[in-house]
């Protein structure tokens, strides 16, 4: 038995010639309904069938002498082949594969936009967030589904402030419905897209990579409160974030901490009850580029309702209502990391008795900024509040 698995392109009309000679002279053809739809002058037997095991068991039950497994695009290109081939020779049958052009390949020909330096991402079947993905530094292009579709990903670009972003969608490539559609993400998400296509989105605007603490003065803040550089860098320190994270910052005043959060982390949601600071957070959002920093007006713990999962939370004010924020945060995630900022000894104290109480492992940590100023011609320190930062980790984490 001989198995060939076989890229078909984007279409009979971009099938290679190998492939072409190959499909004549098998006798059986298995694949998607689409795809042997394609082909409907082969004389081999059809049979629809994508999923791996089944189409095992077919080629076991069967043992035709030459099979072809149509893949749609390239065979290394987001396929299946990438489960089909290792399960195959698992069961004693070796087969060959065989390339196509893949969708991407298609589409950038037809665009006139070399693909060598784009960041590519597939959400076929997979949860795949946009704006994390534009924030990278190259334009990306996206397999789409049915679900996750062109105008899906436009709302949530134009939600981040990136309405300005340029798209380009191509549709049903390689056949006769071909349709390239050039727009931004303001204007697609009103645009009813075919079932089948692709997305190219532009490159976001991105913030030079520094070390955490931004400096005070970089950040719109008005009258705000702000938590201050020393104290922000030693918060990172202590939250500890990675860049697949989702992160909570609740009582986010101006948003300094979001926007440092933001710019090493997958997402965060600023949680936050006054609209003059709202508007603070959304102008340093732009300033620093921050795109996945999600602006969420409104007071804790009811506010947290509804929001992605964390694995950090920055509590930076709980407006008296910390024990009832702390629960709610630990029912999100039992594993979650918190840090809370305090400036008084009764917060303080109820923000550490309650970690314990939760079972986590708690750590206390006393910073006193002193910063100079002039005075005439000489400098002095001038003292800065002292603040706590009281740091919650789940015993089962603790590396001790």
């Amino acid at each position: 038995m001989r198995v060939v698995l076989l890229g078909t392109g984007c279409g009979p009309g971009t099938l290679t010639h190998e492939a072409d000679n190959e499909i004549r002279k098998a006798d059986l053809l298995i694949g998607a309904r689409r795809l042997l739809e394609d082909f409907p002058d082969a004389k081999a037997e059809k049979i629809p069938e994508y999923r791996a095991r089944a189409i095992l068991k077919i080629l076991q039950e069967r043992c035709p002498e030459t099979a072809c497994v149509l893949l749609s695009g390239d065979s290394g290109f987001y396929s299946g082949a990438a489960s089909l081939y290792p399960l195959l020779r698992e069961n004693g049958i070796d087969a060959e594969i065989l390339p196509g052009i893949s969708s991407l390949q298609y589409f950038s020909a037809k665009t006139g936009e070399p693909w060598q330096g784009w960041n590519i991402v597939s959400a076929h079947g997979a949860e795949c967030d946009p704006i994390y993905e534009v924030m990278k530094g190259k334009p990306v292009f996206l397999l789409t589904d049915g679900e996750n579709t062109p105008a899906e990903y436009c709302r949530m670009l134009t939600e981040a402030g990136l309405n300005s972003l340029p798209v380009v969608i191509g549709e049903n490539l390689g056949t006769d419905r071909e349709r390239i559609i050039r727009t931004t993400a303001g204007e697609g998400d009103s645009i009813k897209y075919a079932a089948l296509n692709v997305m190219l989105i532009g490159q976001a605007p991105v913030w030079k990579k520094r070390t955490p603490g931004i400096p005070d003065e970089d950040f719109i803040r008005d009258r705000v409160p702000m938590t201050k550089q020393e104290v922000r860098a030693a918060a990172l320190a202590k939250l500890a974030v990675e860049e697949d994270e989702v992160c909570w910052d609740i009582g986010a005043g101006t948003g300094s901490v979001s926007v440092e959060l933001a710019l090493v982390s997958r997402s965060v949601w600023a949680v936050e009850q006054k609209s003059a600071a709202m508007e603070l957070i959304r102008k340093n959002r732009e300033k620093f580029c921050a795109w996945n920093l999600h602006p969420v007006f409104g007071e804790a713990p009811e506010a947290l309702y509804g929001l992605p999962a964390p694995d950090a939370v920055f509590i930076g004010g709980s407006g008296g209502r910390l024990e009832e924020i702390l629960a709610m945060v630990n029912r999100a995630n039992p594993k979650v990391r918190v840090c809370i900022s305090a400036v008084t000894l009764e917060t303080l104290h109820r923000a550490a008795e309650q970690l314990e109480t939760m079972g986590y492992r708690m750590e206390t940590v006393q910073i006193s900024v002193s910063r100079t100023r002039k005075v005439g011609n000489l400098h002095m320190l001038e003292a800065h509040n002292p603040v706590f930062l009281i740091t919650g980790t789940p015993e089962a984490m603790d590396p001790e």
